[in-house]
């Protein structure tokens, strides 16, 4: 098992969810893939979108529904800060995942965090666990307190 995700059990388990990872196959890099594979709608997968923020040089996650789109220019808004793409080293060295499954939760610090609120209109949603393989199942109240991330309007 590897260590992202261990580190994302890690943390549910640490906020009291014992949910085990879904291992899907190996093509479901996209959330439409995710979405097939889970069993569910585009929107219940649970996008987990870094940018850099340009002022603070920190990473910044916007939590989004699987068919929604962060907007740049809202995104910056809420962020309070213009926002770039984040590179694989940023996203890497401040979150501890790789490009492709980076999880809502688990990340090495602390990380500031937008949630859709989209994702709150589903009885369970699905996020990736650490990997580009494997996802959880989770409520989305569950994932916003556990995220400490603020719901906010990001999206077009």
């Amino acid at each position: 098992m590897s260590k992202s995700l261990k580190r994302v059990i890690a943390a549910l388990a640490d906020a009291g969810h014992n949910i085990a990872p879904l291992e899907l196959g190996p093509e479901t890099r996209t959330a439409q893939q995710a979405a097939g594979a889970a069993g569910c709608t585009l929107d219940q997968i649970a996008k987990s979108v870094i940018f850099a923020g340009q002022t603070s040089g920190r990473a910044i996650l916007f939590i989004t529904a699987g068919g929604n789109r962060v907007d740049p220019a809202k995104a910056s808004a809420v962020a309070g800060e213009p926002l770039g793409k984040a590179d694989a080293a940023l996203i890497r060295a401040q979150t501890g995942f790789a490009i492709g499954g980076v999880a809502p939760v688990g990340h090495l610090a602390p990380i500031t965090a937008f949630f859709d609120p989209r994702l709150l209109d589903f009885p369970l949603i699905y996020a990736a666990a650490g990997t580009p393989r494997h996802i959880f199942p989770i409520a989305p109240a569950d994932l916003l307190k556990i995220s400490s991330a603020q719901v906010s309007e990001f999206t077009s």
